[in-house]
């Protein structure tokens, strides 16, 4: 079943605010305001897997002109979250993210879909032999000439005989490639003081995605976050620059290992996880 989405003003957080100003006409905000048909969410089945678990996603259908946010949106996109409130015998949930697209406008740098977006989840029941609903809310950002925070509800039972479901196998198959399916050679990191935080400079050596590269880096500890990384190649070799910062303002540990590096070319993606030290 199709759910319609839920504005929330008041979750908007610096960064949207900063982007609304830049592009956003008060009438314009309102009109936008008032819209409720530009997303719509459904559950896909998409059957048993001989680990156990089910395969499932969440379809995002946009209207035409709209876009929303990967995991690591940019200077001023909002990230999905998702809470999973309501669901029953829900054991554990893994997200796999299919490889985003990079929009540059008003100078500034976000990372999405547009059209639809199909994530697929692979659930685990907390009792094998019982079965297992999807409830919950997905909070997220749209956007087009405004941008719009909002959350869509989702009720699904999971049909646990349900067989090999096209759309989720597409987006399985769109997902960035591993390090080893890359051909990365080695991943090393170097770490420095900043101005609010710690540096981080990656040197990746890897054949080239294609294109002009866009690496991400993403810290994969909570409340510690990336500014917007600087990429350039010398060679065989791709250099990432960015600064972690910490939400509390405060000093911080960081763990190579937790590192997750995205490399965006126009070929294909990379999902790099963890960097030696440099």
């Amino acid at each position: 079943m199709f759910q319609r989405a839920l504005l929330l003003p008041a979750a908007c957080t610096a960064c949207l605010v900063a982007l609304l100003a830049s592009v956003t006409p008060p009438a314009a905000a309102a009109e936008a305001a008032s819209l409720n048909d530009l997303v719509r969410i459904e559950v896909l089945d998409g059957g048993p897997t001989k680990r156990g678990t089910y395969l499932a996603a969440l379809r995002l259908t946009l209207s035409d002109g709209w876009k929303t946010y990967w995991r690591a949106p940019g200077e001023a996109g909002i990230p999905p979250s998702f809470d999973w409130k309501g669901s029953r015998n829900l054991g554990d949930v893994e997200i796999t993210w299919p490889a985003p697209e990079v929009f540059e406008a008003n100078g500034l740098r976000t990372i999405g879909y547009t059209h639809q977006l199909v994530l697929p989840v692979e659930v685990t029941p907390a009792k094998p032999d019982q079965p297992v609903r999807l409830k919950g809310t997905m909070e997220f950002g749209l956007c087009s000439d405004v941008c719009i925070p909002g959350a869509l509800d989702f009720d699904h039972q999971i049909d646990a005989k349900a067989g090999r479901n096209p759309a989720i196998a597409a987006a399985l198959a769109a997902r960035p490639y591993s390090a080893r399916e890359a051909g990365v050679q080695a991943a090393t990191c170097r770490l420095s003081p900043g101005s609010d935080g710690l540096k981080v400079e990656a040197r990746i050596t890897m054949p080239s995605a294609g294109g002009t590269e866009i690496a991400v880096i993403e810290s994969g500890a909570p409340g510690i976050w990336a500014t917007e990384t600087e990429t350039h190649r010398q060679g065989d070799t791709l250099i990432a620059s960015s600064e972690l910062m910490s939400d509390s303002g405060g000093a911080f540990a960081l763990n190579r290992s937790t590192l997750r590096i995205t490399v965006l070319g126009a070929k294909h993606s990379v999902d790099i996880r963890g960097c030696d030290a440099g």
